[in-house]
């Protein structure tokens, strides 16, 4: 029987590799396979549907799926990363601890961006910043249009052709959350600094407190595909966890990484956090989905707080993740 043919747009992780590369294949699925940077495949995915299975932005979907219901989520989320680092304030400046950002002008790529959901959401409901005493400007255009002021937030876009990192080095902007390293610090520009800069030990803190190791991203397949073929959204799933295992086999080999300290790193990950902290599934991540529903909600991303079983297929719910070919 000839396989299905769809098409999968995502980043080019060492999670992914085993299932861009072939050597993981899903059952009774031939995919095509294109890696594109985030901005790129969110937007294409977003305005114009051009894949049928999309590595796409959390907050992203949560404002699709409020509205729409076009794109359906399996519980595959390829990307995650803690966010305290990605706080970025003037050297001298008037911000030094978080409670100091209300009252300024803080700047950011998209209000839309998971990045910045999740480091507002922290800031809220770690430390108490109120979030509509902040004038938020935004650099680009939003995936989908967005207007949190129903929450009282107030959003405006940066002048056209400024660009925030300038902003913030030039004393134009107070702070910067950014879903990258900021160009300018990257750089060793003494102008910028981290707000937090002990993050690393803030993250491991908010972790071993919350258990909330932040979704960036989730997979998403187009509703008419799983409309005709049911039994996609499984066989996905299964395809994802199988190249995720193989990745963590490879991992054993420290020939593989670059780095001269990669096993204890390795090691204190799993001290941490166990042996799975890139986790599938719909209840081990149940947590931190409805966590961030959460935020979209208080953000004005949504309109009402989503019940996060309603974004995943009915049949990845309940069955784990196995590989059967």
């Amino acid at each position: 029987m000839a396989r299905l043919q769809l098409s999968l747009a995502c980043g080019d992780y060492d999670l992914l590799r085993p299932l861009l590369d072939g050597g993981v294949r899903p059952g009774g699925i031939e995919l095509v396979c294109v890696t594109l940077p985030s901005p790129e495949r969110h937007w294409r995915m977003l305005r114009h549907e051009e894949f049928d299975v999309c590595e796409l932005s959390l907050a992203s979907y949560l404002v699709d799926r409020d509205r729409t219901d076009r794109f359906t989520a399996i519980p595959v989320f390829p990307h995650r990363r803690f966010r305290h680092g990605y706080v970025f304030v003037r050297s001298g400046g008037g911000v030094r601890e978080p409670q100091d950002l209300q009252g300024k002008q803080v700047g950011l790529r998209t209000f839309q961006n998971t990045a910045g959901l999740w480091v507002r959401g922290i800031l809220q409901h770690e430390y108490a910043v109120d979030l509509r005493t902040i004038r938020w400007l935004a650099q680009d255009e939003e995936d989908l249009p967005v207007d949190p002021s129903s929450r009282g937030i107030r959003l405006e876009r940066v002048p056209p052709g400024a660009n925030i990192d300038r902003m913030l080095a030039c004393g134009e902007l107070d702070a910067v959350i950014y879903p990258e390293v900021l160009p300018s610090y990257r750089r060793g520009d003494p102008a910028v600094r981290r707000l937090f800069e002990d993050y690393p030990e803030r993250e491991r803190a908010y972790f071993t407190r919350t258990r909330i190791f932040p979704i960036m991203h989730t997979v998403v397949v187009r509703t008419a595909v799983l409309e005709r073929h049911p039994w996609v959204a499984t066989n996905l799933l299964q395809a994802f966890e199988a190249s995720k295992q193989e990745c963590y086999r490879r991992l054993q080999d420290p020939r593989r990484v670059s780095l001269a300290w990669f096993l204890p790193a390795l090691e204190e990950q799993r001290r941490l956090m166990g042996p799975d902290p890139w986790a599938y599934g719909f209840e081990p991540n149940r947590h931190v989905l409805e966590t961030a529903a959460q935020y979209a909600y208080e953000q004005g991303l949504t309109a009402r707080r989503l019940e996060v079983a309603g974004l995943f297929a009915p049949s990845t719910l309940d069955r784990p993740p196995s590989f059967v070919e």
